[in-house]
């Protein structure tokens, strides 16, 4: 039989093991919560989703003086300079890398065209598909 004093300091061990073992857990879970929070997340997605993929990243910055900076940012594959530090944040240039928008190809041959003007009143505009399908000169 087991002396009553043993007993007890076997009870408070595994008292103070047991409570170490909660502290421990909830310290765990506590940490995987920040984590989490600080990484931008949502706590079962980041143990078996995958991550999504980055849409804003800081891709340089360079000091000007001692307040202010230029940094280089790139969202959706776009980047934007912008200048920080100063009495106000200014953004320089946006849309770096971008990719170039269709145009409308405009025309190569003007719609009207102008003959040489003699030493009088001006000569009249044609238009230079009616000249070519009259096969007319224009007047000088």
């Amino acid at each position: 039989m087991m002396n009553p004093k043993a007993a007890t300091m076997i009870l408070d061990i595994l008292l103070y093991l047991l409570l170490f073992i909660v502290l421990a857990a909830a310290g765990f879970v506590g940490f995987i919560f920040l984590r989490t929070h600080l990484n931008g997340g949502t706590v079962p997605g980041s143990f078996f989703g995958p991550k999504p993929d980055k849409r804003l990243d800081v891709v340089e910055q360079w000091s000007l003086d001692a307040r202010r900076k230029l940094v280089l940012i790139r969202r959706d594959d776009v980047e934007h300079l912008i200048m920080t530090g100063g009495p106000v944040d200014v953004v320089i240039e946006t849309g770096i890398g971008e990719k170039p928008k269709a145009r409308v190809s405009e025309t190569s041959s003007p719609v009207f065209a102008r003959p040489a003007r003699g030493m009088g009143a001006p000569a009249p505009i044609q238009p230079v598909a009616a000249s070519a399908a009259n096969g007319s000169q224009p007047e000088s």
